[in-house]
């Protein structure tokens, strides 16, 4: 009877005060709960995987992981899942139309004839995001927690970013997790690019920074380029950056959006995944 109140009272406080938030790429999984009393990160975990796998075996990998640290049978105040892919388009909200999700997309993504389309609407900016969700992984969260909020993580970067950037001249952010680099340049408080790339080596990493340097006409010698994300001053790929772009730091991401007190094994907690909370 004690285990059993003890349990009880655990599943209560989740529910009363944690929220859960999920990532979810081909190239890996995250999740991480926060207690909205304390401010913390409580639990947090991460799976890398070797290669790209398919949606199914995504989801297989993910059902592991949840009933493996418990938060399957968990009940919390939110859920809000993050899809991490490249599977989207960014349409001015002026010309946005609710009935046209597959044309957005079309021309710059492949859709299958039983892909479901969604989109985000920007606070504050006049934008929609369309994307493509991985919609296996939606179903299965919503058999385990019931209604919840999902998210491209493109949406989340953009939004975060935007809310940071307080530097009136052009900044370049790149965001490297999983093998992928997000690429964001803010002006002021507008928006000029986002896209995101497949990070298989530090000469990918170059090529694709290198390009959108040069399709934005920005110069290299004095654009202010901060990395962050799976990225330190002593890696390769930050001294070969350095060779090429003369302006570059590392940009500290801990509490940027809340005012967490994590630990130090939250500080390589993903900058969507604790931002879409």
């Amino acid at each position: 009877m004690t285990e059993k109140t003890n349990n009880n009272t655990i599943e209560d406080y989740l529910k009363d005060y944690c929220r859960l938030s999920i990532q979810i790429s081909l190239n890996g999984l995250s999740f991480c709960v926060l207690d909205t009393i304390s401010n913390k990160i409580i639990d947090a975990q991460r799976v890398q995987f070797t290669k790209e796998l398919p949606p199914d075996l995504v989801l297989k990998e993910l059902r592991q992981l949840l009933e493996k640290n418990q938060i399957d049978h968990s009940v919390f105040l939110d859920v809000v899942v993050v899809h991490r892919n490249h599977l989207f388009s960014l349409v001015p909200k002026p010309m946005f139309d609710v009935s046209e999700l597959a044309n957005y997309l079309k021309f710059n993504v492949r859709i299958l004839a039983n892909d479901q389309l969604a989109h985000d609407e920007f606070e504050n900016l006049e934008m929609v995001n369309v994307y493509v969700p991985f919609m296996n992984i939606n179903n299965y969260i919503y058999d385990l927690f019931g209604e919840f909020v999902y998210k491209h993580h493109g949406t989340v970067m953009i939004q975060s970013l935007m809310g940071i950037h307080t530097r009136k001249e052009l900044v370049c952010y790149v965001h490297l997790a999983n093998m992928q680099m997000d690429v964001t340049v803010i002006s002021n408080k507008k928006l000029l690019f986002f896209n995101c790339f497949d990070n298989g080596s530090d000469e990918d990493f170059l090529y694709y920074l290198l390009f959108t340097f040069e399709q934005l006409q920005l110069d290299p010698e004095t654009i202010p380029l901060k990395l962050f994300g799976e990225i330190d001053e002593d890696d390769s790929l930050y001294l070969l950056c350095h060779q090429y772009v003369r302006h570059l730091s590392i940009m500290k991401t801990t509490n940027v959006t809340h005012a967490l007190e994590v630990n130090s094994e939250s500080e390589s907690i993903d900058f969507t995944l604790i931002n879409a909370l």
